[in-house]
């Protein structure tokens, strides 16, 4: 058995995982709140090979390593940059926390992205029409002539005299817990350790960005395709190899 050969595969299977990270941040570099995607590479050793097996003196002069490659998956929490919109509806968290926003299904979801709007019925949702929550656990629904939202730095939201709740803004104490779902959402397990922000700091007619470089992004992609092409190259000239002692033996 050709231990190369095996290396080689195991490598082109974490570059595939890597490439369709790098992939995915690229398509959402332009969302609000995304949190990028990386992968981590590991290796492992799966016991010892005999490098000539018909050698008179065995030995550990004659045993290599199989090391193999793993891709770890994981997410790049650090803050993205925070841009003006001034749209009313915009709001950013500067530090930590995330928004609490509420699935069809009465699940809770969590995200950075703080790109509201208004349902027919003068509910505040996000961009993905879920409804966004308030530390009371309550929708926000918006009074038809109340005048301007204004939306103070701790969250609370009003219209003129009138307070419409406290926007709940949670944070985890182990984000690696977090559950990443369709664009810039996660779900949260019981691991996560979630507790109130009390005192949150929020920017109205401001965005956070994602924190992807589309540029770092591109390079990775090449570095990807470089390493690929030498995987590649590996397996072929084993296989060729092995031809010619499959020929050779007849």
């Amino acid at each position: 058995m050709n231990i190369g050969l095996y290396q080689s595969a195991s490598s082109l299977s974490a570059l595939e995982r890597w490439q369709d990270a790098v992939a995915q941040n690229i398509t959402s570099s332009q969302t609000s709140g995304y949190r990028k995607r990386t992968v981590e590479f590991s290796s492992e050793v799966a016991g010892k090979w005999n490098v000539d097996p018909e050698a008179k003196n065995g030995g550990a002069e004659n045993e290599i390593n199989a090391v193999f490659t793993h891709a770890n998956s994981g997410i790049n929490f650090q803050n993205g940059e925070t841009q003006p919109t001034r749209r009313e509806l915009d709001v950013a968290i500067q530090g930590d926390g995330f928004f609490e926003v509420r699935k069809p299904d009465g699940a809770m979801a969590y995200t950075r992205s703080g790109e509201f709007r208004l349902r027919p019925d003068r509910t505040l949702v996000n961009s993905a029409n879920l409804e966004v929550m308030t530390d009371g656990g309550n929708p926000i629904v918006l009074l038809p002539n109340g005048g301007p939202l204004n939306i103070n730095d701790d969250g609370t939201l009003s219209q003129g005299t009138t307070v419409l709740g406290k926007l709940s803004i949670q944070r985890f104490a182990n984000l690696a817990a977090l559950v990443p779902t369709a664009g810039d959402m996660f779900l949260a397990t019981p691991g996560a350790g979630k507790s109130v922000v009390d005192e949150p700091e929020i920017i109205q007619g401001y965005l956070e960005q994602s924190n992807v470089q589309p540029l770092r992004e591109m390079v990775d992609l090449v570095l990807i395709s470089r390493a690929y092409e030498a995987n590649q190259k590996i397996i072929t000239s084993v296989d060729q190899q092995m031809q010619k002692t499959l020929d050779a033996l007849g």
